[in-house]
């Protein structure tokens, strides 16, 4: 994730990049699983560690665990000793219970803000009323990450009254991040997922598919 949020020419067969924004590919992955992860896997790890410093027994929901930054952080927040709870369609319950979700909400069913309490953290990936909505499953003291509504004052404000925390993420490159995103592959405790290849041929069939939503994972490129 050379640059960001810089243009980096990542559609180039060669970029340069400054050293510290890389790290060696692990190798657990391929280079598509690998080319798929520092994004979703910085968002993660930036919004759970850095911003929430989510710690062992604390109860963490993610909004839109079968996504791409949600599938990491699901992963993630396991790794870290948290209890996980996510929202995902009934086609990515299997999904997103195989990567170690301990409940799942079907949103097409039933409503998050009627049936979870006592959250320490929300990883929000989804935006729109999602976020607002969570004000009621915090508990006091606890603290909203979201990655899609970081400059919304009206929200922020709700939750400084309500005594609860509100962060955006601005991800942004991290060697340490990166480095601890390995070890947790090397362990066997991440992995990343890609729904899709596309040759560069279809790079406009890609963007088609990633604006229409509801994506298992991550989508890659090749060239």
């Amino acid at each position: 994730m050379p640059l960001f949020p810089r243009a980096a020419n990542a559609y180039a067969e060669a970029v340069a990049a400054p050293a510290l924004h890389l790290a060696r590919k692990p190798a657990a992955l391929s280079h598509v699983e690998a080319a798929a992860l520092p994004v979703v896997g910085l968002t993660a790890w930036q919004g759970l560690v850095d911003l929430a410093d989510v710690t062992e027994g604390d109860r963490v929901l993610v909004h839109g665990g079968g996504g791409g930054v949600g599938h990491v952080a699901i992963q993630i927040a396991k790794a870290l000793g948290a209890y996980v709870i996510t929202t995902a369609g009934v086609g990515k319950r299997q999904f997103v219970e195989e990567l170690g979700a301990d409940e799942v909400i079907d949103y097409t069913t039933a409503d998050f803000a009627e049936t979870v309490r006592d959250i320490d953290v929300v990883l929000d990936t989804i935006g729109g009323d999602s976020v607002e909505r969570s004000l009621g499953v915090l508990r006091p003291g606890g603290h909203l990450v979201t990655a899609v509504a970081d400059e919304d004052t009206r929200l922020i404000a709700r939750y400084e009254a309500a005594g609860l925390r509100f962060s955006g993420i601005a991800v942004g490159p991290d060697p340490v991040g990166l480095r601890r995103l390995v070890e947790l592959v090397e362990q066997g405790r991440l992995r990343v997922h890609v729904q899709e290849t596309f040759p560069f041929e279809r790079v406009a069939d890609a963007h088609r598919l990633l604006d229409a939503g509801h994506l298992r994972g991550k989508l890659v490129l090749t060239l």
